[in-house]
């Protein structure tokens, strides 16, 4: 089934207002690239945020490497 073809395909909504909005915002960061990863809730209770998961993390990488 075809899409009908919009009589203003050049117009935004009222809705959009991009007048005070700031051109490469976020570009930065979004250059520098993210990695989510989403937990199992029962993980989750024990990670409050992206700090502890981190800190975790690298205690995990400390521990293998001296395993070595």
């Amino acid at each position: 089934m075809r899409k009908p073809k919009s009589t203003k395909r050049d117009e935004l909504l009222p809705e959009y207002d991009f007048r005070d909005g700031v051109r490469g915002k976020h570009a930065r960061r979004y250059a520098e690239g993210t990695n989510v990863v989403v937990l199992e809730p029962d993980v989750a209770e024990y990670f409050p945020d992206a700090e502890s998961v981190n800190e975790a993390l690298r205690l995990i990488i400390r521990a293998a490497k001296r395993g070595r």
